[in-house]
């Protein structure tokens, strides 16, 4: 399950659709705006995708974290378009029978994506803008 959106991501509602009784371990993975960067004040961001990618690569991230951990499953919503500081821009449900292996996956899919996805940041402050290259370092 993967999704780009404009509204709101509603973090609980992709946890709901992902949880099950069988599930010893739910993470949920918010990505938020700050309202700083470089010493500047944040207004606000912009993400752009070519979305059609975007949503082909968010897939096999999906699929490459049930591969490769011991999970049950993961969703992943990314926000386009405007998001102010303190709105969530990303959010990842991984859930597994043990928490060890949902942290993984979780911080596996926020890697992965900052790194390979097809989404571009542009961070605005009250006295211009720029474009930010996707890092893992801050993580």
């Amino acid at each position: 399950m993967v999704q780009l959106v404009r509204e709101r991501i509603d973090a609980k509602g992709l946890r709901e659709r992902i949880a099950r009784p069988e599930d010893g371990a739910v993470v949920l993975f918010e990505g938020t705006v700050r309202n700083h960067s470089g010493g500047r004040t944040v207004k606000h961001l912009e993400y752009h995708a070519y979305e059609s990618m975007a949503l082909q690569q968010l897939e096999e991230v999906r699929e490459e974290a049930l591969r490769t951990h011991a999970i049950r499953d993961i969703g992943i919503i990314h926000r386009l378009g405007t998001v102010h500081p303190g709105e969530c821009s990303m959010a990842i449900v991984a859930v597994a029978s043990h928490r060890a292996a949902a942290f993984e996956a979780c911080r596996f899919a926020v890697d992965r994506i900052k790194s390979a996805v097809p989404i571009w940041k542009k961070e605005f402050y009250e006295n211009g803008a720029v474009w930010v290259e996707g890092d893992t370092m801050g993580l």
